[in-house]
């Protein structure tokens, strides 16, 4: 039977155990996109992870949505996370790079020469974004067009193979959360009229392709996916979210990926067997577990690995603690996006608790 703490392989990607570290926006980087030094001590430290699953990555500028966030598109931001995934390999760790492409979710002053943000249609997102004027709202986007559709699928691929260079196990494309990928996928934010909008099928297709140019550059055995069906994040809404993810997965099964990432907002064991079973291949489940509820779906066989987010900050050796029961620290809030060491790479291992 398998458990949290027995190998597993996820296309060419070997962990050492089925505990992955979910990916989290921390806003550690500089202005530039660039990861801080004391980036790769907070991911070396939290290296036992079977996987780690970075922060949200921005491909291309015009991904980018929120301040001090990372990114992988250009060479001195290659450079910048060679450090981090380099220590994460020498604590003996594995680490992937979500790729985040936020789409509407953004606004110009983040953006080169103040843009308009893209997305499938022009529909406002309701809600502000966060920068250093303070909350601003999400302006009406810019509809992307079939060039400028094509522009963004080959900027995923470059920044997939940017991601190799920069030392990276591979890659996972974040469709979830309301970003541009699941932009295409809901109904809610694509009113297109053309194939890449309408049916199920033609709003995977932009998941689908991305996909497509991704696995090409580097390989599908080192690509990821990750969705999270039902999730209003970002004011994203779906006429009927389980027919769009399992027409979704339906058509990426065949592609060989290393992985399908799914953190359900709703009917998680629902979702959980329709698209593990559509699938076929190795299967995370993330969103809500602890340690009983993670060892319990993966010796069940409805997972092949589980995500934790809260717990990786606060709990740097998380897998020891699951494996020995030893008690589990709490994150702070505040120090989420605050910068700096603090709540960051100040939670003591349990070795070094006195």
């Amino acid at each position: 039977m398998n458990t949290l703490f027995t190998p597993l392989s996820a296309g060419r990607l070997a962990l050492s155990n089925r505990i992955v570290m979910a990916p989290m926006t921390r806003a550690r980087a500089d202005d530039d996109g660039r990861p801080l030094p004391i980036t790769a001590t907070y991911y070396a430290q939290r290296a036992s992870a079977g996987l780690i699953i970075s922060e949200g990555v921005f491909p291309e500028p015009m991904g980018k949505g929120y301040v001090r966030t990372p990114g992988l598109a250009d060479a001195a931001q290659v450079a910048a996370w060679k450090p981090v995934t380099a220590a994460v390999h020498a604590a003996g760790g594995r680490i992937v790079a979500q790729l985040m492409h936020v789409g509407r979710i953004s606004h110009p002053s983040l953006l080169p020469g103040g843009a308009t943000p893209v997305a499938p249609s022009a529909v406002q997102a309701a809600g502000a974004v966060y920068t250093d004027a303070g909350m601003l709202p999400h302006p009406v986007p810019e509809a992307l067009s079939a060039e400028g559709i094509a522009a963004v699928i080959a900027g995923y691929a470059a920044a997939a193979r940017r991601a190799v260079e920069a030392g990276f196990d591979g890659v996972e494309l974040h469709a979830a959360s309301g970003y541009l990928p699941m932009q295409f996928l809901s109904t809610g934010s694509n009113q297109r009229t053309d194939g890449y909008g309408g049916s199920a099928a033609n709003r995977a297709r932009f998941t689908v392709e991305a996909l497509q140019a991704i696995a090409g550059a580097i390989g599908a055995d080192r690509v990821g996916i990750k969705l999270s069906p039902e999730m209003a994040f970002n004011d994203i809404t779906d006429a009927d979210p389980m027919q769009t993810c399992t027409t979704l997965v339906e058509s990426i099964a065949p592609l060989g990926l290393a992985y399908l990432h799914v953190a359900p907002a709703a009917r998680a064991a629902e979702y959980h067997r329709e698209l593990r079973t559509r699938f076929g291949g190795t299967y995370i489940a993330g969103a809500g577990f602890d340690g009983t509820s993670a060892a319990a779906i993966v010796a069940a066989g409805g997972a092949d690995a589980v995500a934790f987010g809260q717990l990786f900050i606060a709990n740097p050796d998380l897998p020891q603690r699951l494996r020995t029961g030893l008690p589990l620290a709490s994150a702070d809030p505040a120090t989420f996006y605050a910068g700096g060491e603090k709540g960051y790479i100040d939670y003591p291992a349990t070795a070094t608790v006195a």
